[in-house]
């Protein structure tokens, strides 16, 4: 199938071993009950495979809704999933899934959530400082934090729980652009969406993440002041201004720099793009 076929929010493209494997979010399950995550394949970005189920619950796991943003990272000999998920019981967090291949299948690594347990949290990402150590950057929900934060917490080394207490990054309205957005419910406030961590050519620390701007949906950037984890972070123009975010950063075969998200931002439309980009 077409990569214009394929209807995905929250895209993220894995190169191993000469393939490009793309992961996303469901696009009819993403508002209400989900049960899994597929994986396409692809040897040129623009011709995919059928999806195939990468996870899938079969009952046993404490999440049924909410299935948001699954990320694929290589680590110590095998494939870690970071995704959000949500219950009736259990506010949305990021948790952490084990495969000994990109294809799968994924099962629980962390017991539950590895998110503070009384926050609303979403769209975890790993990060490896300088020193090899592992950590999850993800966002404290505006539905709660109003002002919506994103955070850097370490993690264990084997990725099953948090080694330390989260740090704030920084605030949605610290970026000039960011518009406030309307809740069905009655809040008003700053969104965070889709942290994702690169760091260029030249060393310097990136902070890809999404909120609203006047153009709609927007992908945003950030860059490290210290080209460190610890930041602070200050905020750069957007990358991408069209209805369209939540995206990551990946280098082709051929070494060149794409930018993954999807747009337009409406649901059972989102689609992947891939775009070039020169940071």
């Amino acid at each position: 199938m077409k990569t214009s076929e394929i209807n995905l929010r929250d895209p993220f493209v894995l190169l191993h071993d000469d393939t490009y494997y793309l992961y996303g979010t469901r696009g009819p399950t993403c508002w209400g009950p989900a049960t899994g995550f597929d994986v396409y394949t692809s040897s040129d970005l623009e011709n995919w495979s059928a999806p195939s189920p990468c996870f899938e619950n079969d009952g046993s796991f404490w999440a049924d809704r909410n299935y948001w943003a699954p990320e694929v990272h290589p680590w110590r000999g095998a494939f870690y999933m970071f995704a959000s998920f949500k219950s009736e019981t259990r506010r949305r967090g990021t948790a952490i899934l084990r495969a000994a291949s990109p294809m799968g299948p994924f099962v629980p690594l962390s017991d539950g959530p590895v998110t503070p347990a009384e926050w609303e949290c979403l769209d975890g990402t790993f990060f490896a400082d300088r020193l090899g150590n592992p950590w999850i950057v993800f966002c404290h929900e505006w539905v709660q934090a109003g002002d919506g934060e994103i955070l850097a917490m370490p993690l264990s080394a084997d990725l099953s729980a948090p080694a330390g207490a989260p740090h704030l990054l920084f605030r949605a309205s610290e970026a000039p652009w960011v518009q406030p957005v309307h809740h069905s419910s009655g809040i008003t406030g700053y969104v965070t969406d889709g942290p994702f961590l690169w760091r260029d050519d030249g060393g310097r620390l990136l902070l890809l993440w999404s909120s609203f701007s006047a153009s709609g949906y927007t992908q945003g950037l950030a860059l490290s002041e210290s080209w460190d984890i610890s930041g602070p972070f200050i905020q750069l123009p957007p990358l991408f201004l069209e209805n369209g975010g939540h995206g990551m950063l990946f280098k082709t075969r051929e070494g060149q720099t794409l930018l993954a998200l999807h747009r337009p931002n409406e649901h059972l439309k989102e689609r992947p793009l891939f775009l070039p980009v020169s940071l």
